[in-house]
This record gives structure tokens, sequence and C-alpha cells, in this order.
């Protein structure tokens, strides 16, 4: 049995099932970093802690196994809240352990002390100080244990001289998992059946809930006949081989998702988080499901909430609810999707511009089945979420509910580490890129495989979107870019960059097949608009009023691009 506080929760951390431990050595943290040394735990260097923040995250995320963060005091674990607040709110088990100036300097303003807990406690599941050496075992056991249970991140505060001590007694304590069924009672089923037996337009919108409850779902939209729309987190478990689903709704959907929810007479909610409520029906009967009480009604009034998992209420509802013989409202929703994927799937007839729409589709027919995904925020993660089949096999991860810059590949990292074998892809915007660049180098040091695509437009893209729909003339938006290819090759990676669209497939062939870290820059149109599934008439005379301003400023040649790239058939 281990003997001073740091081998003690090392071995603890990997009984739990951690197999990495992402971070930067130094200081406070070096008697762990020793202990890590010495065990069967992997340690990943990055040049950046936000960088081991995300990659903890995104491993974590698709293994649902076990992550490990370690930062050392002050500045070295602020480094992490980015990375780790992503983490927690994407559901991702990690635990991170913070330290922290000696204990006897705690309180007196000592160089690099930080009051870690007042940091953390707002974005964790447990956040606790290791007070002495007696306390290891079982506080590292709790931390484990409540992150995987709870699916968020878990801090443990460590003060620096604690590592080197050993307790006088020891406890067997360990890490717990749990597997339990949540199934609602008769009783609260009965509001919701009366309602869905009144029949007519019934819709499913799919949250991350229903990650373990597909065919329940699915099976209860056969006998509703219901269409299913799902939201972005769901994309991954609702998407593929499914005929009753329609797609997104809100800015990031389409026309099928949009209408599906917007027009129905009944919206049976099932584990959904979704948070905008000008995107809910204004008549019609919510029903919710979650497994959480307190998210019962929290983003919209609903008319029947059940608490249960999605598994196991679509599973009971299914036994009596009344078959639905018509299928015609599935139809025409399903009719809208599939016009608007086509409408959206915009093809250029210029071999020198090249739509980010064709290298997201030139990217989905190439990689492989099996493939991981990662996108940054903004516009690219709108390409993915639209264009990226899921096909069962595949994954994807974005940064959904934090909405962070400078995710995706730092999440990729990670992903890859955990999968060597399989195809990582992490689609980067150019200033999601250039914000955390430094740890390209990390996958040079540790050749690691990953494939990063850039959408080069020069610009905060989404962030000009924003501006243009509120009438303003954009600002500060835009980024002078090096040729990242070559960027990629004086780092050590391959590197390559595209400007035509004749010349992109093959790009995309020789950057998938290249064994090591790869990146391929794509200088993509500029003036591309994500187009909501419903264009709202503010947005049209906000966006007329940004052109004849753009007009008077002496920027005809944009507004022309700009009505040619979006509102013109190519």
């Amino acid at each position: 049995m281990s003997t001073n506080v740091a081998e003690i929760m090392v071995e603890t951390l990997q009984n739990a099932g951690a197999k990495r431990c992402y971070g930067v050595v130094g200081d406070t943290l070096n008697h762990f970093t020793d202990a890590l040394r010495q065990s069967d735990l992997e340690w990943i260097g990055v040049r950046h802690e936000e960088v081991g923040g995300f990659a903890a995250g995104g491993e974590a995320y698709i293994t649902q196994e076990l992550a490990l963060c370690a930062g050392s005091c002050g500045p070295g674990s602020l480094h992490f809240v980015n990375g780790l607040f992503d983490a927690h709110r994407n559901g991702s088990p990690v635990v991170f352990i913070a330290t922290q100036v000696p204990l006897g300097e705690t309180g007196s303003s000592f160089p690099q002390e930080v009051d870690q807990s007042r940091v953390f406690e707002q974005y964790s599941v447990f956040c606790e100080t290791l007070n002495s050496p007696e306390q290891a075992r079982r506080m590292t056991a709790l931390a484990a244990q409540t992150a995987l249970a709870k699916r968020g991140v878990a801090v443990l505060i460590v003060p620096g001289d604690i590592f080197t001590q050993t307790p006088r007694s020891q406890l067997a304590y360990r890490a717990h998992r749990f597997n339990y069924s949540l199934r609602p009672s008769a009783e609260a089923l009965v509001p919701a059946v009366h309602q869905l037996n009144k029949g007519g337009h019934i819709t499913i919108f799919a949250g991350a809930g229903c990650e373990d409850a597909r065919e329940q779902v699915i099976a209860l939209a056969e006998k509703l006949q219901a269409p299913i729309a799902w939201t972005s987190r769901a994309k991954d478990f609702i998407e593929h081989d499914n005929p009753h689903q329609v797609g997104m709704t809100g800015v990031y959907g389409l026309e099928g998702g949009y209408h599906a929810v917007a027009e129905c007479d009944t919206l049976l909610l099932l584990g959904c988080n979704f948070a905008f409520s000008q995107f809910y029906p204004e008549s019609a009967a919510i029903i919710q499901v979650d497994h959480d009480p307190a998210q019962i009604g929290k983003r919209y009034p609903v008319d029947v909430g059940i608490v249960g998992s999605v598994r196991d209420t679509c599973e009971a509802l299914s036994q009596v609810v009344e078959a639905n013989s018509s299928k015609r409202w599935l139809e025409k929703c399903r009719k809208r999707y599939l016009k608007s994927l086509e409408k959206s799937a915009h093809k250029s007839n210029d071999d020198g511009l090249i739509h980010p729409q064709e290298l997201t589709l030139a990217i989905d027919r190439l990689a492989n089945d099996d493939a991981f995904f990662t996108a940054d925020t903004g516009s690219v993660n709108v390409w993915m979420l639209r264009h990226i089949r899921s096909l069962g096999q595949r994954r994807t991860l974005a940064s959904l509910q934090h909405g962070t810059m400078a995710n995706a590949y730092p999440q990729a990292m990670g992903i890859q580490l955990a999968y060597p074998e399989r195809q990582v892809i992490a689609m980067c915007g150019d200033g999601g890129l250039t914000m955390l660049m430094g740890d390209l180098l990390t996958l040079v040091q540790r050749r690691i495989p990953l494939k990063i695509v850039v959408y080069n437009n020069s610009s905060l893209s989404f962030v000009e979107l924003e501006q243009k729909v509120e009438g303003l003339l954009d600002a500060y938006t835009e980024l002078e870019n090096p040729d990242f290819g070559r960027v990629a090759q004086a780092m050590g990676l391959w590197g390559k960059r595209v400007e035509r669209e004749d010349q992109l497939e093959d790009a995309i062939d020789d950057w998938l097949a290249y064994p090591g870290p790869a990146l391929l820059d794509v200088v993509v149109n500029p003036m591309e608009l994500v187009m909501p599934p419903k264009v709202a008439a503010g947005q049209v005379s906000s966006t007329a009023l940004y052109s004849a301003k753009a007009v008077l400023s002496g920027r005809m040649d944009e507004v022309v691009h700009l009505v040619k790239s979006n509102f013109l058939k190519r």
C-alpha cells in the first residue's frame, strides 16, 4: 500500500479508472507528479493549462471514464479555469488536483496564494480542501466517485507540503460506481398519456438525456408517428438511421426541426435542456421528462412534468399510449428537413472559391465511419452539426453549453490520446486556433496523430454575423493570418494550404492519410452567413441596414459578395 499522501492519491485515482493526468509541472505540484512518474498513470505535459483542461474534458466526455488535471498553486491552477468550466458544463467526469501554498502560510497573502475554493466551487460537483494526511484516501475516493456519478468536475485542493506527509492510519476507501433505473410511477404517467392520446401534431424534442435511450425514443416516435427534432448535444445518439429525425431547431438548425417544434400541438421534451425560449411553440401542450426534478420547467413553462430516465419513461409510455395511424405530420416535417439539407449544402461554381459547407461535406465524405470530430465555437460548429453525419459510430464534441473559443483541437487531443488507433479530426476556426496555438508543439513532442483543419476566413465570422443582424458595421473582427500550413511545417507537423475548390479533395486525402499530426489550412468564403431556419423580419431589415451603411462607407464590393454568397442560388 502507498505511504505518503501523493502516492495514496495517485493509487486511489488509478483504481478509480483514471489513465492520464494533464498539466504543467512545478512548485507545489512536484511531489504529486513524482508519484505519477512511479505509477502507471500517464502524465501529459501541456504548454498551457487551459489546453489541459479542454483535453481532459474531451477524453472524459467521450470515454465517460475519469480523466485528471493537476495544477500548481496560484496562476498554474487558475489557467485551468476555462477548460474545466467547459468540461463541467459538458458533463465530463474530471478530477482536478489544485495545489495550494503550504498549509501554514494560507490566509497570509503568501506569494501565489489564491483562495481556490471560491474560484472552483461555482463549476464543480465537489470542491474540498485536504487538511490532513489522514483525509487523503477518503477525500480522493469521494472526489472520483462524485465526478463519475454526477458527471462533472470534482476539485480537490491540496496544500503542497501535505503531499510528503504520511498518515498515521488508513482505511480502505475507494470510489464506487452506480448503475440504476429511474422509472416514474404509473400515476405520474397518466397526464402525459391523456395528452398524447389526443393525437394531432406530436413532436419529440430529444436532448442529451437520450444518450442511453435511442431504441426506446425511436420506438415511442414510431407508435406516435412523431418527428424527432434533436438538440445539438443529442446528435450522436438520435440522428443516424432514424426515419423520424428532422434535425435541429434554433440558430444552428434547419427548417425541418424548426417547423416540427414550432408548429406542433404537443411537444414531448426528452432529457432536453434547450435554452432558447424564442424557438419553443407558442400554444402547444408541453410534456417534459428529466431525471433531475430541478430541470422541469426551467427553460420554458410546461404542462406536464415527469421525473424519470428517458429510457425507462419512453419504455413505459410505449406500452400504454394509443398508436397513431396518420403519418401526414411526420412526412411533412421529413420533407421539409430533407429539402433544407439539400439547400444548405452549397456548391461553388467558381473553382477559386471554397464554401465552408463544401469543405465540411468533403471531410464528411472522406473521413472514416468511426471518426471523432470536434469543432470550435461559432460558424465552424454549425457546419459540423449540420453536415457531419453521425453514422452510429462517429462522435462529435463542441463547447455547446459554455460556448468558448479555442476548444476544438485541445479537446481532440484528449480524445486522440484515449483512442490512438481511431481518426480524430479537429475543425478549427482561425480565431480559435491562434488563441491556443502553442500546444501544437505538444502534438509534435508526443507524436499525437491528430488531424486539424482550419476554416480560414480571416475573421471572427460568427461575431461579424451577430453585428450584421444588429444592423451594425462589422468592426474589430478582422484577423491578419499567416499561412497556417507553413506555420505547421515550421513547428514539425505536416502542413498544407488550399485556396481553390478544385484542389480540395486531393488535399483532404493527403491530410487524412498522413500518419502523424497534420494541419490543413483552407481559405473559405469570408462572406458566408450562418442562415437560421427562419429569418425574422427584423433580421432582414437589420441586414439591409448593414448593407446601406457598408455602401455609404465605400464597401459596395462586400455587399455584392454577401448577397451572391448567401441570397442568390448558386
